[in-house]
């Protein structure tokens, strides 16, 4: 005897409009109308990105058309053409996948130096992520009012490696004011991204962009200096200058998922431009003879700590199924 169906029979009005994603609760969207009036949404319809899962098929950031019920309920039934997305592996042992944010114009990438300490690896990673999918990116070193010498010798040098390949890199710190001019700039009319570790300032960041708007930020891990999380969800905030800042919660680890082992390299924009004068097209510069890409970190012209994360991406995607990873676009 086949079993009902006891789910709650939906009948959608009329009443369809288009708007933008503002808020993810996980629950529920809220969705900003095209005439101004925020709604709070449910998903009707199985949405999907190129086959690939996802944990949140809807992200801040998306056009949308939002239908109401006749019991007053709004429902998501269709997401307009993306201009880009940025995804990462939901988490290091999952083959799904959580979408950061849709239809951006850059990806900023908020770290530091201590308290937590950022890994090198981490920021590569996100790096690469967002040249894969073609969306502009930068880094924001945060809390330098805390730097000691040795810590402002690392963030200088930082600056100036990651300015030299492409990365526009801003050192700023919430407590203090310093550099947010800067990003002002960076961000004015602009739909960006914030993304980081727990504990690097996004919160303050953002509360100092717009005041009166008092986020929730946390404190420290004293045992393992590592931040709390104090984002839950994520949500598009409108800047008084002019733009909008996607606020999206902490992120503790960065797995990659649509890297090939053959098109690792071209994420990284100084190892996919020496790699023309190696000796084999195919070459993935672990060893092969007349490789370019090993001559130049032998001779410090490419560093050694981004070709190390390079390194770590290709082991992890080597060591999957690469029927599963496939090229964005």
């Amino acid at each position: 005897m086949a079993k009902k169906d006891k789910r709650q029979k939906v009948t959608l009005t009329a009443d369809a409009r288009q708007g933008l994603v503002v808020k993810n609760t996980g629950s529920a969207y809220d969705v900003r109308l095209d005439d101004g009036l925020t709604v709070s949404c449910r998903i009707k319809g199985n949405f999907r990105i190129k086959g690939i899962r996802t944990t949140n098929p809807v992200a801040v950031g998306d056009h949308v058309m939002a239908v109401r019920a006749t019991d007053d309920v709004w429902y998501i039934t269709e997401i307009m053409p993306r201009h880009n997305y940025i995804i990462r592996r939901a988490s290091n042992l999952s083959k799904e996948s959580h979408i950061l944010a849709a239809n951006i114009d850059r990806a900023l990438l908020v770290v530091t130096l201590r308290d937590p300490e950022v890994p090198l690896t981490f920021i590569d990673r996100f790096l690469a992520t967002a040249e894969a999918y073609r969306i502009p990116a930068g880094i924001i070193l945060n809390k330098c009012d805390m730097w000691d010498d040795s810590d402002r010798e690392l963030g200088e040098a930082m600056k100036h490696l990651y300015d030299s390949i492409g990365y526009k890199t801003l050192i700023v710190s919430a407590a203090t004011g310093f550099g947010l001019d800067a990003l002002r700039e960076e961000t004015a009319d602009n739909i960006s991204l914030l993304a980081g570790n727990s504990g690097v300032g996004k919160s303050s960041l953002i509360n100092s962009l717009i005041p009166g708007l008092g986020l929730r930020t946390g404190e420290i891990s004293g045992l393992y200096h590592t931040g709390t999380h104090t984002t839950t969800f994520s949500e598009m905030l409108d800047l008084p200058y002019g733009g909008e800042i996607i606020d999206i919660p902490g992120v503790r680890s960065f797995g990659t998922i649509d890297f090939t082992p053959e098109d690792a390299g071209h994420f990284f924009p100084e190892i996919f431009k020496t790699a023309r004068d190696c000796r084999y097209s195919d070459c993935r510069h672990t060893g092969e003879p007349g490789c370019a890409v090993k001559d130049a970190v032998a001779d410090h012209l490419i560093a050694e700590s981004r070709y190390a994360s390079y390194l770590n991406i290709l082991e992890e995607v080597a060591a999957g199924d690469a029927d599963k990873y496939r090229k964005p676009f």
